[in-house]
C-alpha cells in the first residue's frame, strides 16, 4: 500500500536584486575583457557605428580576427556609405537604420557570413539556411576567400531590400 503524498505549502520568499544587474549595458570596450560565448563569439553590448564593430572584431579569437578585419574592410570598400551596428553579438551592415543586408559572427569551426537576402544573389552564397531568403558563406581557418566574388555579393546585397533589425 502506498502512503498518500503530503502537500507542503510553498514558502513565500522575497526576490533579491542581483548586485550590478540593472539591465543597463556598458558600451563595448568599457568593461575590460570581453566574454567569449559558445564557439568563441564575442559578447559585445548593443551599439551603433564603426567603433562598436571594431570592438567586436578586436575581440574575435585567433585566426578569426584576421577574417573579421578582412570582411569589414571589403564590405566598407564595396559599400562606402555602409552603416554598422552590433546586435545580438553580431556585426551588422546596412544602408540605413534599422535595415541590414548582411552580418557575420564566430562559430567554433568557422566565421559565418550571413547575406539576409542571399537567395536572390547570383550566384548564391554556398551555404543554406532554414530561412528561405538567407544564405551563408562559411570561412574556415585555412580557406582562401575569393575577394572578387565576395565584393560582388556585397555590392549586389546592398542593392536588394534589407531586413529590419
Amino acid at each position: 500500500m502506498v502512503a498518500p503524498k503530503k502537500t507542503v505549502p510553498a514558502k513565500k520568499t522575497k526576490k533579491k536584486a542581483v548586485s550590478g544587474t540593472s539591465g543597463a549595458k556598458a558600451p563595448a570596450g568599457k568593461r575590460g575583457e570581453v566574454k567569449l560565448l559558445s564557439g568563441g563569439n564575442p559578447q559585445i553590448a548593443l551599439g551603433h557605428g564603426d567603433e562598436t564593430v571594431q570592438a567586436y572584431i578586436a575581440a574575435m579569437p585567433g585566426w578569426k580576427r584576421a577574417v573579421g578585419e578582412l570582411l569589414d574592410r571589403l564590405i566598407t570598400r564595396a559599400v562606402p556609405k555602409v552603416t554598422k551596428a552590433v546586435k545580438w553579438n553580431t556585426p551588422l551592415y546596412g544602408l540605413d537604420e534599422p535595415t541590414r543586408f548582411m552580418g557575420f559572427n564566430c562559430t567554433t569551426k568557422y566565421v559565418k557570413v550571413a547575406f539576409f537576402m542571399g537567395a536572390h544573389l547570383d550566384p548564391r552564397p554556398p551555404d543554406t539556411s532554414t530561412q528561405k531568403d538567407v544564405r551563408y558563406l562559411h570561412i574556415r581557418e585555412n580557406d582562401k576567400l575569393d575577394e572578387k566574388q565576395f565584393l560582388r555579393w556585397v555590392k549586389e546585397a546592398a542593392k536588394l531590400p534589407g531586413v529590419k533589425m
